[in-house]
């Protein structure tokens, strides 16, 4: 006869299978309830009558982000005012078997919110308070509806910054969420590295901090890492209310350069042997020769329309010379030219705004277009190979496609403008992206760098880790989320 206890364990080992394989199945073919009026009114007696909306155009903005994917509406949008509204949200729509979506500014890129499951989306920008600043630790704690620029504009008399830069203003909860970085990643490292506590509402109501209440170290062994299960989640285990953030001390100079080559490898080897040769950059952004026409019809430059880097340096006037040299000398190596500094504050600032607003200068150039960007990331040694046989493909297809990217830290996007008025166009542009994110893959890479797996790159994810990492994964997801609300559709095959 079985022990008591063996049999309460073999129980219990057969509930968390089933509950895998119904995750799943819920995943793809589970039917969610429709939101009830009787749900709509326990919503509304939970963050007041005002704070819930059933109106086409506030469903509709909360349906989509700035990908490619067709907005997808939640049937109903909740906007949270605390962490009490979030908790008791949750727990009523996990009761209900209702999708739950968090919402922070919408400027993802991987159809991370598209509610394609319904559902209610809850949005956090209302909680948009910077709790604590501490100036001498250099950490500070903000609600979920804090933004990266709100956070720098209040730190501005501090003498301290919050570096990471995707380039849009977003929530700095939301880039928690998916694991952001940007233009400042090969100094600073990703969301991953900055952040020390967050605070997170389960699915079934609870709240918990993944490093302790109130802790703020720097470094930690004290169990399991679940602030860094959180960090890229994508609000698929549970809702990030709360964020613990490392800050860094603003450098005492700072200089801007670019410069243009004769070819794609010249720019990028002249990368990897900045970065071999252990120079301490913030910044190196390229831009090939069809992102720099954009760039200087839409901001107005009028740079060499060659493949370029844009590189920012920082520390105190003798190590910025000494870089400034270094960097020089291997630019002429690798045949750059158009050597340009920008060295005052506001010749600086137009440089950096107007690479943040490539995007935007890309489809200005077709109006009515989306962005379908690729997002793959390799280690640095790769890069070359992989930029060249990407320009490769896209030549071969009779596509535009603009190559930009973080390559300091090896991360770089194929961008490609796609309208739902050109069917072949798009189909083109998923088959080059997909092509692209193998060879990376192929190449000790990853299908994404900074942008996540969302709706667009499920597929790609289970080819990067295997079924059987997919299945642990899976089986965390369960844990945390049984009935499988939170954001479903996303992530997982």
């Amino acid at each position: 006869m079985f022990s008591k206890r063996f049999a309460v364990q073999l129980q219990s080992c057969v509930r968390q299978f089933c509950t895998t394989k119904c995750l799943t199945a819920n995943a793809q073919a589970f039917e969610y309830p429709s939101v009830s009026s009787k749900l709509v009114k326990e919503l509304q007696g939970i963050v007041g009558q005002s704070n819930v909306s059933t109106a086409e155009a506030v469903r509709e903005q909360h349906g989509h982000d700035e990908s490619y994917h067709k907005s997808s509406p939640p049937e109903l949008v909740v906007f949270a005012e605390n962490v009490e509204h979030v908790s008791h949200v949750a727990k009523l729509c996990n009761n209900n078997n209702i999708p739950l979506i968090p919402f922070g500014t919408g400027t993802g890129l991987e159809g991370g919110i598209n509610a394609i499951k319904g559902g209610v989306c809850l949005d956090l920008n209302k909680m948009n308070n910077i709790l604590a600043v501490n100036q001498e630790d250099f950490d500070c704690t903000v609600e979920a509806g804090v933004s990266r620029q709100t956070l720098n504009s209040y730190l501005r008399d501090t003498g301290l910054v919050f570096p990471i830069d995707p380039g849009a203003d977003a929530s700095l909860c939301g880039m928690c969420a998916t694991s952001a970085s940007g233009t400042n990643a090969v100094r600073y490292g990703t969301m991953r590295e900055n952040v020390l506590n967050l605070e997170v509402v389960l699915p079934d109501g609870r709240v918990f901090d993944t490093a302790g209440k109130g802790r703020r170290t720097k470094k930690t062994s004290a169990g399991y890492n679940l602030t860094n299960l959180f960090v890229g989640s994508e609000g698929t285990l549970g809702i990030i209310t709360k964020a613990t953030l490392r800050l860094y001390g603003i450098p005492e100079c700072t200089a801007s350069a670019v410069c243009s080559f004769p070819s794609v490898k010249n720019a990028v080897d002249t990368t990897v042997n900045i970065l071999q040769c252990g120079i301490q950059m913030a910044r190196i952004e390229f831009l090939d020769e069809v992102a720099i026409d954009a760039f200087n019809k839409y901001s107005k430059y009028d740079m060499k329309v060659a493949p370029s880097l844009f590189m920012e340096f920082t520390g105190n006037e003798g190590t910025l010379a000494k870089q400034v040299d270094l960097v020089s000398e291997i630019v002429n190596m690798n045949e750059g030219s158009d050597f340009k500094w920008a060295e005052e504050a506001e010749e600086k600032n137009r440089l950096w705004k107007a690479r943040h607003d490539i995007v935007y200068a890309c489809m200005a150039l077709q109006p009515g277009s989306k962005p379908y960007s690729t997002d793959v990331c390799v280690p640095i040694s790769r890069l070359p190979d992989v930029i060249v046989r990407s320009k490769e493909l896209i030549d071969a297809a009779g596509i535009i496609g603009f190559t930009l990217g973080h390559v300091g830290d090896g991360n770089f996007h194929n961008l490609f403008l796609i309208n739902d008025d050109m069917p072949d166009q798009k189909a083109k542009a998923i088959k080059l992206s997909k092509q692209i994110a193998k060879i990376a893959q192929e190449l000790d890479g990853t299908c994404t760098g900074e942008h996540g797996i969302g709706l667009g790159k499920k597929e790609l994810l289970l080819r990067e880790i295997g079924e059987e990492g997919l299945e642990i994964m899976k089986q965390v997801k369960s844990t945390f989320d049984p009935n499988n609300i939170m954001n479903p559709g996303k992530v997982f095959v």
